[in-house]
Protein backbone atom coordinates (compact mmCIF):
# COMPACT_ATOMS: atom_id res chain seq x y z
CA UNK A 1 0.00 0.00 0.00
CA UNK A 2 1.30 3.27 -0.89
CA UNK A 3 2.14 5.82 2.02
CA UNK A 4 -1.12 8.13 0.18
CA UNK A 5 -3.39 5.18 0.53
CA UNK A 6 -2.73 4.26 4.55
CA UNK A 7 -3.26 8.39 5.37
CA UNK A 8 -6.73 8.29 3.36
CA UNK A 9 -7.55 4.81 5.12
CA UNK A 10 -6.88 6.98 8.43
CA UNK A 11 -8.87 9.63 7.76
CA UNK A 12 -11.44 7.69 6.53
CA UNK A 13 -11.21 5.81 9.79
CA UNK A 14 -11.12 8.73 11.80
CA UNK A 15 -14.38 10.11 10.02
CA UNK A 16 -15.72 6.53 10.68
CA UNK A 17 -15.32 6.54 14.19
CA UNK A 18 -16.51 10.09 14.72
CA UNK A 19 -19.84 9.27 12.96
CA UNK A 20 -20.10 6.61 15.39
CA UNK A 21 -19.79 8.43 18.65
CA UNK A 22 -22.79 9.33 20.67
CA UNK A 23 -24.40 13.01 20.06
CA UNK A 24 -23.01 14.45 23.36
CA UNK A 25 -19.38 13.01 22.57
CA UNK A 26 -19.41 14.47 19.47
CA UNK A 27 -17.32 17.44 19.25
CA UNK A 28 -17.97 20.11 16.24
CA UNK A 29 -15.04 21.66 14.56
CA UNK A 30 -17.65 24.40 13.09
CA UNK A 31 -16.69 25.21 8.99
CA UNK A 32 -18.99 27.18 6.66
CA UNK A 33 -21.54 24.44 5.06
CA UNK A 34 -22.15 25.01 1.44
CA UNK A 35 -25.75 25.47 0.45
CA UNK A 36 -27.24 22.53 0.09
CA UNK A 37 -25.53 20.84 2.89
CA UNK A 38 -27.12 24.33 4.78
CA UNK A 39 -30.76 23.17 3.51
CA UNK A 40 -30.04 19.83 4.81
CA UNK A 41 -29.38 21.02 7.92
CA UNK A 42 -32.47 23.36 8.36
CA UNK A 43 -34.25 20.86 7.33
CA UNK A 44 -32.62 18.32 10.40
CA UNK A 45 -32.96 21.55 12.54
CA UNK A 46 -37.00 22.20 12.20
CA UNK A 47 -38.20 18.06 13.59
CA UNK A 48 -37.44 16.46 16.50
CA UNK A 49 -34.80 14.23 16.36
CA UNK A 50 -34.11 11.25 15.35
CA UNK A 51 -34.94 11.92 11.80
CA UNK A 52 -34.80 9.51 9.07
CA UNK A 53 -33.45 9.50 5.23
CA UNK A 54 -37.74 8.84 4.72
CA UNK A 55 -38.62 12.10 6.22
CA UNK A 56 -35.74 14.56 4.91
CA UNK A 57 -36.52 12.78 1.41
CA UNK A 58 -40.16 13.96 1.90
CA UNK A 59 -39.68 17.11 3.18
CA UNK A 60 -36.94 18.17 0.90
CA UNK A 61 -35.41 15.78 -1.82
CA UNK A 62 -38.73 15.96 -3.62
CA UNK A 63 -39.00 19.44 -3.26
CA UNK A 64 -35.53 20.25 -4.63
CA UNK A 65 -36.30 17.04 -7.57
CA UNK A 66 -33.37 15.27 -5.66
CA UNK A 67 -32.46 11.58 -5.99
CA UNK A 68 -32.40 9.35 -2.64
CA UNK A 69 -28.81 9.09 -3.95
CA UNK A 70 -28.21 12.38 -3.62
CA UNK A 71 -29.68 13.24 -0.38
CA UNK A 72 -27.70 10.09 1.58
CA UNK A 73 -24.27 11.66 0.00
CA UNK A 74 -25.31 15.30 1.29
CA UNK A 75 -26.16 13.23 4.78
CA UNK A 76 -22.97 11.59 5.02
CA UNK A 77 -21.00 14.63 4.49
CA UNK A 78 -22.26 16.08 7.24
CA UNK A 79 -21.75 13.51 9.49
CA UNK A 80 -18.29 13.24 8.73
CA UNK A 81 -18.03 16.62 8.97
CA UNK A 82 -19.61 16.53 12.43
CA UNK A 83 -22.67 17.87 11.98
CA UNK A 84 -25.02 15.00 12.44
CA UNK A 85 -24.18 12.02 14.04
CA UNK A 86 -26.14 8.93 12.29
CA UNK A 87 -27.59 5.62 13.81
CA UNK A 88 -28.77 2.45 11.82
CA UNK A 89 -32.38 1.17 12.90
CA UNK A 90 -33.52 -1.76 11.07
CA UNK A 91 -33.10 -0.74 7.20
CA UNK A 92 -33.68 2.87 8.08
CA UNK A 93 -30.70 5.31 9.27
CA UNK A 94 -31.65 8.33 11.71
CA UNK A 95 -29.75 11.21 11.65
CA UNK A 96 -29.46 13.83 15.09
CA UNK A 97 -28.08 17.17 15.16
CA UNK A 98 -24.39 17.36 16.91
CA UNK A 99 -24.98 21.91 16.86
CA UNK A 100 -27.56 23.90 17.65
CA UNK A 101 -29.11 25.89 14.78
CA UNK A 102 -28.66 28.91 17.03
CA UNK A 103 -24.79 28.15 17.11
CA UNK A 104 -24.47 28.06 13.36
CA UNK A 105 -26.42 30.81 12.97
CA UNK A 106 -24.24 32.50 15.51
CA UNK A 107 -21.12 31.38 13.59
CA UNK A 108 -21.64 32.23 9.87
CA UNK A 109 -22.89 35.75 11.47
CA UNK A 110 -19.76 36.06 13.26
CA UNK A 111 -17.92 35.31 9.69
CA UNK A 112 -19.63 37.87 8.02
CA UNK A 113 -19.29 40.58 10.47
CA UNK A 114 -15.91 39.61 10.26
CA UNK A 115 -15.12 39.43 6.54
CA UNK A 116 -17.50 42.46 5.71
CA UNK A 117 -17.39 44.76 8.33
CA UNK A 118 -13.96 44.71 9.39
CA UNK A 119 -15.71 43.23 12.89
CA UNK A 120 -17.48 46.52 13.31
CA UNK A 121 -21.02 46.36 14.55
CA UNK A 122 -21.53 50.14 13.87
CA UNK A 123 -20.63 49.51 10.41
CA UNK A 124 -22.67 46.55 10.46
CA UNK A 125 -25.89 48.82 11.49
CA UNK A 126 -25.05 51.18 8.84
CA UNK A 127 -25.24 48.84 6.03
CA UNK A 128 -28.52 47.82 6.74
CA UNK A 129 -29.59 51.61 7.18
CA UNK A 130 -27.84 52.70 4.03
CA UNK A 131 -29.47 55.71 3.13
CA UNK A 132 -32.52 54.87 5.04
CA UNK A 133 -33.50 56.68 8.01
CA UNK A 134 -34.19 54.17 11.22
CA UNK A 135 -37.37 54.87 12.89
CA UNK A 136 -38.09 56.29 16.43
CA UNK A 137 -38.68 52.39 17.70
CA UNK A 138 -36.06 51.15 16.41
CA UNK A 139 -33.68 54.04 17.48
CA UNK A 140 -35.53 53.04 20.80
CA UNK A 141 -34.54 49.29 20.13
CA UNK A 142 -31.06 50.08 19.33
CA UNK A 143 -30.78 52.76 22.48
CA UNK A 144 -32.03 50.23 24.82
CA UNK A 145 -29.66 47.10 23.73
CA UNK A 146 -26.50 49.43 23.94
CA UNK A 147 -27.15 50.21 27.52
CA UNK A 148 -28.18 46.64 28.15
CA UNK A 149 -24.70 46.09 26.83
CA UNK A 150 -22.90 48.79 29.06
CA UNK A 151 -24.62 47.31 32.10
CA UNK A 152 -22.94 44.07 31.34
Amino acid sequence: MKQEDIKEDSKMNNNIRQSEKSPAETSVSLTKLPETEFEVMSAVWKNTPPITTAMLMNQLGNEKGWKLQTLITLLNRLTERGFLHSEKTGKERTYYPCIKQEDYIQYETNLFVERYHANSLFQLVSAFTGNNKLSKAEIDELNTWLKNQEEE
